[in-house]
């Protein structure tokens, strides 16, 4: 990566002042405002190279230009995520810059969380490249890459993960909350809780001992 100039820090710290201050109004204090959780990753924004070389051709996915890709996502994301929301990003938001990404999730609706993607050279300070969070009593381990085994997996923890754009079957407690696997929605956490329990459990799940008489 580039040594930023005087100037290009100055602008990079004026995006941050701009986004906390943007998130901060929604603050989320409990019992006044119901917060629901979505995952999401690989949205590709404005990955558009040339004719031969874009998200559209490399996914195959249904949409007529990049400008109508771009639409859409927005429009669908929106649909489901309010302000007061929390989006987890996993990677690969956008190949463009601050500028671009910036474009982008001033439209989108919610609190977000961006993790490290295969393409992520926009971010204006390092982001991890896995996060663990317990939601609802629920460990979940999200990272941009799908894993064979995780933190807690033993104890049928969930892995989510991106990057694969829906051409990678999971294994166990797994699921590709990227855009291509999921109609190019968001998914929730209760909806990702309804697929979790369809899901067979990990392989390594720690079964309960036979106590002996």
């Amino acid at each position: 990566m580039k040594k930023l100039t005087k100037e290009e820090k100055v602008e990079l710290r004026q995006a941050v002042k701009m986004t906390r201050k943007r998130f901060k109004v929604k603050n989320f204090k409990k019992g006044k405002v119901i917060m629901t959780v979505f995952f999401t990753a690989d949205e590709h924004y404005g990955h558009y190279t040339s004719k031969d070389k874009n998200i559209i051709k490399y996914c195959n996915r249904p949409f007529s230009s990049i400008e109508k890709m771009d639409e859409t996502l927005i429009n669908n994301h929106n649909e489901v995520v309010r302000d007061q929301d929390i989006v987890y990003h996993l990677g690969d938001f956008t190949l463009g810059n601050l500028d671009m990404a910036e474009s982008y999730y001033q439209k989108l609706n919610g609190c977000h969380f961006f993790l490290q993607g295969s393409h992520d050279r926009w971010f204006w300070e390092p982001r991890p490249f896995i996060i663990e969070k317990k939601i609802q009593g629920q460990h979940i381990v999200m990272c941009h890459y799908a894993m064979r085994v995780w933190a807690r997996s033993h104890y049928n923890s969930w892995q989510i993960y991106g990057h694969s754009h829906g051409q990678l079957d999971p294994i166990g407690k797994q699921w590709d909350v990227g855009m291509d696997n999921n109609n190019f929605y968001p998914i929730s956490f209760e909806n990702l809780k309804e697929i979790m329990n369809r899901q067979p459990d990990n392989f390594n799940l720690v079964k309960e001992k036979i106590k002996s008489n």
